[in-house]
């Protein structure tokens, strides 16, 4: 290294203070000129340019240094990558250039960011394990852990998550509580998160380690998460009073505001579609490391969608849905592709539903009849429209078409979780247990074969095998639940299905873990047996109206009790003029009068017939040949005649 370097290095870091890096980057900038390759004073410009924000400038500088300064500032480099939304290429960094604790932080990061939050959660908890390293990081790591747990439940990957429960220390800190709040909400337990909402505003609002300005920018995600628990349960009135304390000029990272902007107008919309409409689109996307998430994304492409329909924009949802579509890969189970099918069937209905709205989307189908969302909105069409039967035919065709291809990713999407919940919802409607029984036995010998298998339709699949009379059946009950069982020891259902498949083949094991599971007792402990019998049993509207009919006959007096027959009144503009009620009707008045008993014929020709139709009388050959002879003639007559005969009648006359 030359002297003069290495002195005008000394300068600049003698210079460089905490809060003067604008001077560090001009200094740098005066080394560079002397030297550009001098890979000390293009890492401190690196690092400068990142405490000034400048994360794209550091990332052109560090590409333009080399593979030299790549590696000697590969963390930097990693966290550039992060920072300006290149979250592939920053894992990859990550993982591969840097070590020590700082560079797993930032794989945990860019992860968190690119939706992998298994990878997320395994590095924190690594991260948490190493307690002679930790240091000062220990609630940082805290608080991190429970947003990726709180992300892993609203991805539906639940079963992953370490943290559900905060603990008491855990509910001292303002941001473990209100990632606490997150994971009940995406539970769907709104009272419990609204409670760790109000906790984590009054923690925030006593914190004496945030400044004024802190505080009030901490609070703002708290309210706009408040905002959308109050609409989700319905509480109007109340989300109306909270609606004054956001203002959405004062949020600076634009996911957060576009997510308030929402939640604003769902609280309360304008009663005109096109103001609505105006007001959705103020705040613009996202971009780089501020965008939205999956779960988040969607609902608000598809709020989208809903504004434009609303102001008529039929075409131009067609043309965006149907463009994007192209993009897509069909058949697919993700929500950010199922939402554009939904809307491009909506745009081409407009606003129709029933028949009519069916006439528009059926075409669609045949058109792309691998198109998952479409399926499912063909589906409920035809539900709200009352024809099951028809939803069940469309919703079977789609999964058997999926069934008949060779590639393995339609395999997996005919037996996806949802899509067969879907067919079983239908299959109840029509009380088909036979076909449910079918489904999800072969769901489970898919899903066996392939690594982490979905555990809830295991145990739907285990639990309706029990009730079959078919041994194979029963032996494929039994092996369901005893890999549940192994997989998750302390899962009381798996045990349970594991005590009840094996109950009757195998005795031994059933008792060996009937004492592990809870008694009788413990389970109605807590249930008030006299309030149940005094409520009665729940009915049915069917069942409450074929009981009033049972009763409402039983107050009917029979037939045997009643003192006499009532009789029926005759008006009498439908009797005959000499009508004589004293007289008895003649009981043969309703046959013709040659079929009475009463019948006589009069004179030669009268008897003769009356004769003829008499059992045992004299035959007459002629007359029964000349009987046979008529169809004949009759039908010849019908057919217009052989040949090419006039059908015209001769006049009579001389020949």
């Amino acid at each position: 290294m030359a002297a003069g370097t290495v002195q005008s290095l000394a300068a600049l870091l003698q210079r460089a203070t905490i809060d003067d890096h604008e001077e560090v980057l001009k200094s740098c900038n005066a080394a560079l000129k002397k030297s550009k390759t001098d890979i000390h004073a293009q890492h401190v410009k690196a690092v400068a340019l990142l405490k000034l924000d400048r994360y794209e400038d550091c990332l052109r500088v560090i590409e333009e240094g080399g593979d030299a300064l790549k590696q000697r500032a590969s963390l930097e480099y990693a966290y550039a990558l992060y920072k300006v939304g290149k979250l592939s290429e920053a894992l990859d960094v990550a993982a591969k250039l840097c070590t020590g604790r700082g560079a797993r932080h930032v794989e945990a990061q860019a992860a968190y960011r690119a939706e992998d939050f298994l990878r997320t959660a395994d590095i924190y908890n690594d991260l948490y394990s190493d307690k002679a390293s930790i240091g000062n990081e220990e609630n940082d790591l805290r608080i991190n852990s429970w947003a990726t747990d709180a992300q892993l439940q609203w991805k539906g990957q639940t079963h992953a998550a370490r943290n559900k429960r905060p603990t008491r220390e855990d509910l001292e800190s303002f941001e473990i509580t209100y990632n606490a709040a997150c994971g009940s909400l995406a539970r769907g337990e709104l009272s419990q998160g609204e409670l760790l909402l109000n906790r984590a505003k009054e923690l925030c609002k006593t914190s004496e380690d945030l400044t004024p300005e802190e505080k009030d920018a901490e609070l703002l995600p708290i309210a706009v998460q408040q905002l959308y628990v109050l609409i989700r349960q319905g509480k109007l009135e109340e989300a109306e009073d909270l609606m004054k304390e956001i203002s959405l000029s004062e949020i600076s990272e634009l996911s957060t505001r576009k997510i308030a902007q929402n939640n604003i107008i769902l609280a309360k919309p304008p009663t005109n579609p096109y103001l609505l409409y105006k007001a959705f689109h103020e705040t613009p996307s996202a971009t780089n490391n501020d965008k939205l998430f999956d779960f988040q994304n969607n609902a608000l492409v598809a709020n989208s969608y809903a504004a434009n329909l609303l102001v008529q924009k039929y075409d131009g949802v067609i043309r965006s849905t149907r463009k994007a579509l192209a993009q897509r890969p069909c058949p697919s189970v993700l929500p950010s592709d199922n939402v554009l099918s939904v809307y491009n069937a909506a745009a081409h209905a407009q606003d129709q539903t029933g028949h009519k709205g069916l006439k528009e989307v059926l075409p669609l189908l045949e058109r792309r009849p691998k198109d998952v969302g479409l399926v499912l909105t063909v589906v409920q069409l035809y539900v709200a429209a009352g024809n099951a039967t028809s939803a069940i035919i469309t919703l079977e065709n789609f999964l058997r078409s999926l069934e008949e291809s060779i590639a393995e990713q339609d395999q997996d999407i005919r037996f996806n979780p949802g899509l067969l919940s879907a067919l079983i919802a239908l299959y109840k409607l029509e009380g088909r247990k036979t076909q449910i029984r079918f489904e999800l036995a072969k769901a489970a010998g898919h899903w066996r074969q392939r690594p982490n298998p979905p555990a809830m339709l295991l145990r739907a699949a285990g639990a309706s095998l029990l009730h079959s009379s078919d041994p194979s059946d029963l032996a494929m009950s039994a092996e369901l639940f005893t890999n549940l069982h192994n997989q998750d020891p302390n899962d009381q259902y798996a045990a349970a299905g594991y005590v009840a498949s094996h109950a009757e083949t195998d005795l031994a094991k059933a008792e060996a873990l009937l004492e592990k599971l809870p008694s009788v007792e413990d389970l109605v402990s807590e249930i008030d047996v006299a309030a149940l019998e005094e409520a009665g049993i729940p009915q049915s509207a069917a069942s409450v109206a074929a009981t009033a009919a049972v009763l409402a006959g039983a107050r009917k007096r029979p037939a045997a009790e009643k003192q006499g027959a009532a009789k029926k009144r005759v008006r009498k503009s439908r009797l005959p003029k000499d009508y004589d009620p004293n007289k008895t009707p003649d009981p043969e008045r309703w046959l013709p009068l040659r079929d009475r008993s009463t019948y006589r014929p009069k004179g030669k020709k009268g008897k003769q017939r009356a004769a003829e139709r008499t059992q045992g009388g004299i035959v007459h050959e002629k007359a029964e040949e000349a009987a046979a002879a008529a169809p004949a003639t009759q039908q010849q007559k019908a057919q217009g005649g052989g040949g090419g005969a006039s059908s015209k009648k001769k006049k009579k006359g001389k020949r």
